[in-house]
Parts: structure tokens; sequence; C-alpha cells
């Protein structure tokens, strides 16, 4: 074996896992998932059916992530956030996995600790949710998003920090242009 699961987690069978993962205290990962290398499950998290998870993730303590949802390389997962699978629950009538709706979060972007992601939506690449948001609608690729619901205060940096009007990252040189209301990285 060429990752770690913690003897009190629970992995079902017919699971992929990557070289390198690390699972930690209490977790159980469902029948059918994927997740690559290099990553980290905290304590307490649920990965369900069916999910697939890209490589060097990260997701922290008391996340559930169900099926519907697929995160892409080097996403991270602030603790307890949230995210769903359905947008009219009812105990009493079903629907079953074929009615949950699809929720994907791109390349390095990062949620964090209590948010909330509406199924249904997409997170785009280095996009970063605020602690306590509630995300609503698609993100943009390098998005800064807050609040409930959440919206749009700026741009960040592929490293993380917050940009200025000059589009140009002080911590790490990036440079970055607005084109069609769109960031892009120009260097």
């Amino acid at each position: 074996m060429q990752y770690f699961v913690h003897e009190s987690s629970y992995i079902d069978d017919d699971v992929k896992i990557g070289e390198g993962t690390k699972v930690w205290h209490f977790s159980h990962i469902h029948s059918g998932a994927e997740i690559g290398k290099k990553c980290s499950i905290g304590q307490n998290v649920n990965i369900s059916n069916n999910v697939k998870i890209g490589n060097g993730v990260k997701i922290q303590n008391n996340v559930s992530v169900y099926e519907g949802v697929e995160l892409e390389d080097y996403v991270f997962c602030g603790p307890s956030m949230v995210f769903t699978n359905d947008l009219t629950p009812r105990s009493k009538y079903p629907k079953g996995s074929a009615a949950y709706k699809r929720t994907l979060v791109k390349c390095g972007a990062s949620i964090g600790a209590n948010a909330t992601i509406v199924c249904g939506n997409t997170i785009g690449s280095w996009a970063m949710i605020a602690s306590g948001a509630v995300v609503t609608k698609d993100v943009l690729d390098y998005a800064l998003m807050a609040g409930v619901p959440a919206k749009q205060i700026g741009w960040v940096c592929e490293c993380g920090v917050p940009l200025k009007e000059d589009y140009n990252c002080k911590e790490c040189n990036r440079s970055y242009e607005l084109k069609d209301g769109n960031l892009i990285e120009t260097k």
C-alpha cells in the first residue's frame, strides 16, 4: 500500500487512492470514490460514492464531499465547510443520485472554514471563498468571494494574496490583466 489510512477510518470496496495520500481519523470513503496522489483527508471526513478528487487536494476536518461533487487538483476545503447535492431535498421523497446537481471545484480553488457551496455551481480555478460565505452561483477564476449570499469583493493571485487594482502580486510577482470581465495571468 502506497498511501496511509488511519486504523479508525473505513474504506469501502472499489475505491482508488493515489500514492502518498493520507486519510486521518474517523473518515469514511465510499464505493466508487477516486482520490488522487498526495492528498490529505482530515479527521471525520466523509467522501461519498463516485466522488472524484484530484492530486494534492487538502480536505480539512469535518467535511462531507457528497456524490455529484468533483474536486480538481490542489483544491483546499477548510474545516467544516459544506457541499450540497440536492436543491429541493425531502426525506419522504428521495430522488436518488440521478437527480443530484453537479458541483465542480476547479484547480487550486480554496474554500474557507464553514463556507457552504450550493450544488449546481462551478468554482473557478484559483478562486478563494471566504470563511462562512454561501456560494449560490458560479465563481470566476481568481475571484475573491465573501458574504451571504457570496459576492465578489476582489481578485486573488494564484499564490493566494489579494490583488490591488494594478493586478500585480507583490508576493510572488505574477501579473494579471482584466479582459472581458475575467482575470488572465500575463506572466
